[in-house]
């Protein structure tokens, strides 16, 4: 029986499609300045990781996770909460890595998984289908004898029938159809959205992979797990889903445009990308106008020298500059 998923082009899904593109082709347009992605790419992949594994319940700070992956070990922080992160990682370099796959296999979904899970299942094997029951809040999964068949359709549509519409919808079907199947006794979520955004680079869609969509999910994860729930709830009528992540897709690429806007900054050829603690300086100045030294490193929580480390690159990109005497400086916008 082949997977036939059911859903509606409405026209708040279509408008929503529209903006997409026309925010993409201006994102596309604005990264032709090749030395600087690399940077936008590295933040990209920390604030999916955060986001992914904080939803499943991961405790790391987006800063923490920035750590790890300029590889400085934590202290004080439960070696299963690194290792989850640091699998994840590994996952997105496994699907990087082999993102041009013309044919998506069951042996891609099973090593995808047992990167990301191996290690930190608290039942099952990683890498292999589940044979337990398992439960999903009020979702019941298909019984594990189903699951080898089912992921067998879902990866025939993949292949043949997703490049039929735009990723915007294959790659949202592909992810609530993974996660009602939930082949998996655990990591089903995190496999779920890595292989959603799979699809986004598979299609061309995120070309130089700088989208963060999980960040979205995690921000309102009550809406999320909502949004997965309303489509069993209406017999299984994907087209509230479609219009849901649509809407998270264009908050991804409206966060990604304002980021190139406000987090870069011309320095003879050089761009920069700011860290979240430079993302909430530069927002409390568009609120207070102006800040003495004092009210920075208060405001944002760090040391004086901490606070002087932050800013300098903002001084040097001229996003923020100095007015005042000496004594009684004061910063504001640039």
């Amino acid at each position: 029986m082949a997977f036939e998923p059911e859903f509606s082009v409405t026209a708040r899904l279509l408008q929503t499609v529209e903006t997409i593109a026309a925010l993409r082709e201006r994102i596309a347009a604005a990264t032709v300045q090749v030395a600087w992605i690399p940077a936008l790419q590295k933040d990209a992949r920390v604030r999916n990781t955060h986001s992914s594994t904080a939803i499943e319940g991961n405790p790391l700070t987006l800063e923490q996770v920035r750590e790890l992956e300029e590889g400085r070990p934590l202290a004080a922080v439960a070696q299963r909460s690194q290792r989850e992160v640091l699998n994840y990682f590994a996952g997105l370099r496994y699907m990087e890595k082999n993102f041009g796959a013309k044919t998506i296999t069951h042996e891609h979904v099973l090593k995808l998984h047992s990167i990301i899970a191996g290690g930190v299942m608290d039942q099952g094997d990683a890498g292999r289908y589940r044979s337990i029951m398992v439960r999903v809040g009020r979702h019941v999964p298909p019984p594990p004898e189903q699951v080898s068949g089912l992921m067998r359709e879902l990866l025939d549509w993949w292949n043949k029938e997703a490049p039929n519409w735009s990723p915007v919808l294959s790659s949202a079907i592909v992810h609530f159809q993974f996660e009602d199947i939930h082949p998996f006794a655990d990591g089903n979520g995190r496999t779920g959205r890595m292989l959603a955004l799979w699809e986004l680079y598979r299609r061309g869609f995120d070309t130089h992979h700088i989208f963060s969509i999980d960040e979205v999910y995690w921000e309102d994860r009550p809406r999320y797990y909502a949004g997965l729930q309303a489509v069993r709830a209406q017999g299984g009528n994907l087209t509230g889903w479609l219009e849901y992540t649509a809407e998270g897709l264009r908050l991804t690429l409206e966060k990604v445009w304002l980021r190139i806007q406000r987090l870069t900054a011309k320095s003879g050829a050089e761009k920069i990308v700011l860290r979240p603690k430079q993302e909430q300086l530069l927002q409390l100045l568009r609120e207070r106008q102006s800040m003495t030294p004092k009210e920075i490193w208060e405001a944002i929580g760090v040391s004086k020298q901490a606070a002087a480390k932050l800013m300098k690159p903002l001084l040097d990109a001229r996003l923020l500059r100095r007015v005042g005497s000496q004594k009684s400086g004061r910063y504001i916008l640039g």
